[in-house]
């Protein structure tokens, strides 16, 4: 089983109990934040949320069921209060739990059901290489993302290209797609579409830097179109980077690398996944 799927397992075998991140992390092999970032890009959901989630169901089909009272379903699903567990149940469902009891069955509440993950790895890999680079600067449009709303990258690539060639300062023609995660953000992650520059002066409006440290990376290739870059991430980071004996090393989570074995106007080619490791 791999490392989402004893995540997976934990939570479903845990989830009406008080479990933390550090116990399912343990369970799963890895370290906090490698398991946030990991099964945020895996199931398009943050762990919190999919807990949240499961509770909450599990809480609306006792309430639909006739529970006689609310304050114990509440106190099942991990809230302390009436008011807490009614605010946070209609946050999620749209309806109060007595809406739901008094009608006695869910309608079209959207129930968070149990994620089913293939143990089997979702991408074949090609093996890495690495390569050692000195510190970048990077100057790009950067926009926030959650893991399940990640549709509107492509349009911050469009408005991008209009750029692209013309960056004052910039290096090569390699464009970069860059996520970094901070520090509590659990759940969302920063894109930015970039190119490499000698110097931030007179960037276009709108546009943000990112300096990346001196460091090791492990380049993978994505072959095809990009649109099944994510099963390659998946692949990455839940199957080789547990077994591989190297550290996901922090900025940035990860980097796609754009250069003229790919077509960005047909979405196809080789599109190059850096993640900086160390032994």
């Amino acid at each position: 089983m791999n490392a989402i799927g004893k995540a997976l397992w934990f939570i479903e075998s845990h989830y009406a109990t008080d479990i933390s991140l550090e116990d399912i992390a343990r369970t799963a092999g890895l370290s906090r934040s490698h398991l946030s970032r990991v099964f945020g890009m895996a199931t398009g959901r943050s762990i919190s949320f999919y807990i949240r989630g499961r509770r909450l169901s599990a809480a609306a089909r006792s309430l639909a069921e006739g529970a006689s009272s609310i304050l114990a379903v509440a106190l099942d699903a991990g809230y302390g209060s009436h008011e807490a567990f009614t605010r946070a149940f209609r946050d999620h469902f749209g309806v109060t739990p007595e809406e739901v009891r008094n009608r006695r069955h869910l309608g079209d509440l959207d129930l968070m059901e149990p994620i089913r993950m293939d143990t089997a790895s979702s991408s074949k890999l090609e093996a890495p290489r690495f390569e050692t680079c000195p510190a970048m600067l990077m100057a790009g449009l950067q926009q926030t993302y959650t893991y399940d709303g990640t549709a509107g990258i492509p349009s911050v690539w469009q408005q991008f290209n209009t750029h692209f060639g013309d960056i004052p300062a910039q290096i090569g023609d390699v464009a970069y797609g860059i996520c970094t995660t901070r520090e509590g953000q659990e759940g969302s992650f920063q894109y930015m579409s970039a190119a490499q520059v000698r110097d931030t002066d007179d960037l276009p409006p709108g546009f943000e830097s990112l300096k990346l440290p001196a460091q090791t990376y492990a380049v993978f290739s994505h072959r095809g179109h990009i649109s099944g870059i994510k099963a390659t991430c998946h692949a990455i980071f839940n199957d080789w980077l547990p077994s591989s004996g190297y550290k996901h090393t922090g900025l940035p989570d990860l980097m796609e690398v754009y250069d003229e074995r790919f077509d960005p106007h047909m979405g196809m080619g080789v599109t190059e996944i850096w993640i900086p490791v160390s032994n």
